[in-house]
């Protein structure tokens, strides 16, 4: 669009502008100008400044105040040549300014120019409203995603509540009721056996029941649980106390170290537990008559976690185990009777992806999950290796500092 009182102006500039393939609408008054404008909306206005009704600074600020017509790019064009009509101009709302008589090569430029700047503009904003739209439904979908999702953690979560709370009252009344039937039997080597495979049954239910809950806690509630120093050798004894009774049905002697092993940061319960869920599964994988050693050692400050050897699997996913803070502390522990098959070596650690038994001593459950879990919660890690004796060993790493388990935790 061309505004300018001038015929000659008009008609030299639709000439001009035409051979370069623009489509040009020539108005001769501001108010023509703007009426034309809100029908149809042009790309670039060309404007006079000095016109008769409406001079080009005002047609210019009426475009601007105008929500669908405030965006077009405004060349002023005049015979005023002083600093102050320029930055006039500019004040107005205009994007450029040529003076009169006009170059036609300049002419050409700044309106090409100016064209495709406005051109860039309107892409660049369909771009960031399609953008903006885009994020806005992802943003639902993320919103509905987290509200199923925090549907199915509070589902989860009160399912496995129900089945630790509730589910134990019948299952004492059965085991109570299996135990007053093994009792009226005579005594026999073939009631014993029953009498053996009826207490490990109710075992490992009982052990089912408390493990599902506490990985339930930990996926759910692990920013709950807190980190404070705890003593390495209380929770080792601790550990050795629970998993007596299964080592002697075993008839595995387990040998702890006798020097004080220091502190670490847990909690002495949960470390407990899972130190003691580590030396019975080393007592599944050992021979009748067999020892599971347990050795200590105090790592250097400027030690860092080592990378995994051949055939050694570790509790954390290789990404996490590279990025794992330095230890202080490492338990090891060993057994010697049997190893773990190749197969189920590298699913070790995984929560129910081992589903046939693969040591005589009995299948893992939720044994090696849970331990791995419960050391995650305090930035420590632990790894898993057959032996060449054969046999297995278990390597449980454990953080210098609190801030590492931070670290680790938020990781």
């Amino acid at each position: 669009m061309v505004v300018d009182d001038e015929p000659a102006n008009l008609k030299l500039l639709e000439e001009m502008l035409g051979k370069r393939g623009y489509q040009v609408r020539s108005f001769p008054r501001g108010r023509l100008a703007l009426a034309a404008a809100a029908h149809q909306t042009p790309d670039l206005i060309l404007l006079d400044i000095n016109m008769p009704e409406l001079s080009g600074y005002e047609v210019c600020r009426r475009l601007k105040l105008d929500a669908g017509l405030c965006e077009i790019p405004v060349i002023f064009l005049s015979a005023l040549h002083a600093a102050d009509d320029k930055v006039k101009g500019f004040g107005a709302g205009g994007v450029d300014y040529i003076p009169k008589p006009f170059e036609f090569e300049e002419m050409y430029a700044r309106v090409e120019t100016h064209i495709q700047l406005n051109d860039l503009r309107r892409t660049l904003r369909r771009a960031n409203e399609h953008l903006e739209e885009t994020v806005a439904a992802r943003t639902r979908e993320l919103a509905a995603a987290y509200a199923r999702l925090t549907k199915l953690d509070q589902a989860k979560d009160d399912f496995l509540t129900i089945i630790s709370h509730e589910l134990r009252t019948p299952l004492q009344g059965l085991f109570g009721m299996g135990e007053i039937a093994l009792d009226a039997l005579p005594r026999s080597e073939q009631n014993s056996n029953i009498r053996g495979v009826f207490e490990r049954s109710r075992r490992r239910i009982l052990s089912l029941v408390d493990d599902a809950l506490l990985l339930a806690r930990i996926d759910i509630e692990w920013e709950k649980f807190r980190s404070t120093p705890v003593s390495l050798s209380a929770a080792l004894k601790r550990a050795m106390g629970r998993a007596n009774d299964f080592a002697e049905s075993r008839r595995v002697t387990v040998q702890l170290p006798e020097v004080d092993a220091g502190l670490v940061l847990g909690e002495e319960n949960l470390l407990a537990s899972a130190l003691h869920t580590l030396l019975e599964t080393a007592v599944k994988f050992s021979k009748e008559g067999g020892t599971v050693r347990v050795g200590h050692a105090v790592v250097a400050d400027s030690f860092s976690v080592e990378p995994l050897r051949a055939g050694e699997v570790s509790s954390a996913p290789p990404a996490e185990l590279a990025s794992s803070p330095s230890c202080a502390h490492k338990i090891v522990i060993e057994s010697q009777g049997r190893a773990i098959p190749s197969s189920a070596l590298a699913r070790f650690f995984d929560v129910f992806s081992i589903g046939e038994a693969i040591t005589p001593g009995g299948d893992l459950g939720l044994g090696p999950p849970v331990a791995a879990r419960i050391l995650s919660l305090f930035g420590s890690t632990v790894t898993v290796a057959n032996r060449d004796l054969p046999g297995i060993r278990l390597t449980v790493s454990f953080p210098k500092s609190f801030d590492e388990v931070a670290m680790a935790r938020s990781s």
